[in-house]
Parts: C-alpha cells; sequence; structure tokens
C-alpha cells in the first residue's frame, strides 16, 4: 500500500526479466492509480472523508491502529500507550473483536475510541458495493456492544477506494476516516530504519497517523518515538468519536 506522504522511489538501472518487469509495472500502476485517489480524497468534505485534523494553535497527532485487535501484540501496545498518557483510535475488525471482547472493553477504559475496519477484512476492490456495506455494517453492529455507538468511522481494508461507497456512507451521514501519515509499519523493514525515515519527514500537527496492531513493529518504533514527541511538545488525541456527518454550525471539522 504506497504512502499518502511524501515518499521518495529509487530505480535502478538494468535488465529485469520478464515477470519481474511485469511486476514493476503493476506496481507503479497500482501506485499511480494510489496517488490519484489521494488527491481526490482531500478534495472531498472532511465532514465525509477525514484525512486530517486540523493543525489549530496547538501541536497535536492523532495515532491510529488498524487490523486488531491482535492477543499477541495488542496489551504490550496498549501497556506503552498508558505509560505516556497516549490517547488512540483503533480501527478493529469486527470478527477479531468478537474473539477479544477483553481487549477492547480495555481500549474503552483506557480512553481510546473505536473504528470500524470491516469484518473480515477482504479485498474491497473485489467486493460489490452491498457486499462492503455487510462488512461494515456487520461489524457496527459488534462494536455497538461495546461502546453503545450505531456507526463508526470507517476505513476500508488496505485503504481501498469507492467512490460509490463513498457517497452511500454520505448519504447515511456517515464518514470514511483514512489518514495524512503512514508510518509503513506494515513493510517488514527493521523498525530502526522506519524510525529514522520518519525522522526524516517528520509528522506535522494535526496529521492522522497511520499504524498497526497486529505485529511488534509500531510498538519498537513508538518506544523510540513517544519519548521523542513528546519532548517536542506533542499531544496525542484520539479522532472524534462517532462516524455521523455533522453540520459546519455545529462546529466539526472532522
Amino acid at each position: 500500500m504506497p504512502s499518502t506522504t511524501r515518499v521518495d522511489y529509487a530505480c535502478k538501472q538494468g535488465f529485469l526479466p520478464v515477470p519481474a518487469q511485469r511486476a514493476r509495472q503493476r506496481r507503479m500502476v497500482d501506485m499511480i492509480g494510489w496517488f490519484k485517489r489521494t488527491r481526490l480524497l482531500h478534495c472531498l468534505p472532511d465532514a465525509v472523508v477525514l484525512t486530517a485534523m486540523p493543525s489549530g494553535v496547538g501541536r497535536e497527532l492523532y495515532l491510529t491502529f488498524d487490523d486488531g485487535p491482535d492477543p499477541q501484540h495488542t496489551p504490550a501496545l496498549l501497556d506503552l500507550l498508558r505509560q505516556h498518557q497516549v490517547r488512540a483510535t483503533f480501527f478493529l475488525i469486527g470478527s477479531k473483536a468478537e474473539r477479544e471482547p477483553q481487549l477492547v472493553r480495555r481500549m474503552l477504559a483506557e480512553g481510546h475510541r473505536l473504528g470500524n475496519h470491516s469484518y473480515t477484512h477482504p479485498d474491497f476492490n473485489r467486493l460489490s458495493l452491498a457486499g462492503k456495506m455487510a462488512e461494515i455494517d456487520r461489524t457496527d453492529r459488534v462494536l455497538e456492544t461495546f461502546d453503545g455507538s450505531r456507526h463508526h468511522g470507517v476505513r476500508p481494508p488496505s485503504g481501498a477506494f469507492s467512490l460509490a461507497l463513498t457517497l452511500r456512507l454520505a448519504r447515511e451521514r456517515r464518514r470514511l476516516m483514512y489518514w495524512s501519515y503512514d508510518s509503513l509499519d506494515y513493510q517488514r523493514r527493521p523498525p530502526a530504519e522506519l524510525v529514522t525515515a520518519m525522522r526524516a519527514r517528520p509528522p506535522r500537527p494535526g496529521d492522522v497517523m497511520l499504524m498497526h496492531d497486529d505485529g511488534d513493529c509500531c510498538i519498537r518504533m513508538l518506544e523510540t518515538l513517544l519519548p521523542q514527541w513528546r519532548s517536542e511538545g506533542f499531544e496525542f488525541r484520539a479522532l472524534p468519536a462517532g462516524a455521523a456527518v455533522e453540520s459546519p454550525a455545529d462546529g466539526a471539522h472532522a
């Protein structure tokens, strides 16, 4: 999944076998398509699609974690967030939430918020609109049993974008929630290397940061980054509660 932020790409000269050339061409096509979709996301109203929060006068970051809850890694992440007094948003897979209810309850007890990351994490690009909505609605019903909210912000698996889904959710006064800064913690690179990359292109106030709690990479990264960000004056907030689209009169940006 290509980053939505500043990314440098290096090309090595030389000949590649035909299969490798085709694979690289497919990756380039996917990357170009992703950047086009990203530009469209930033053109849509924040009440319909959230990608970042207003920077305002403070220095606030919004950590978000996808693909949990994970019984092996999420507890250690929650311990780390509690140690540094961080509030975050967890975009949960519904079937995992059903299997790990104690972790979901702990998230809420420690001040975090829940988001909808589908029920089984399928490839949304291969699903019909009805199939996408079935995944989303089923997960909302699961999450409602924990926090009492009928609807939650929706982050499609792998950030898949569908105009039809966007319009459907907007018509139902529900919101998609993407991100403005990609930590790249899913790339199977050493955490220290990713930390160096993030320091070279640091997040900005208001950034919504994409991370994942189904592995320990983000934990290793945050063990280094959270103290640094705290020393730089950053505060950490969860994304706005609920998914209902609010009018400008409500004073809501996201």
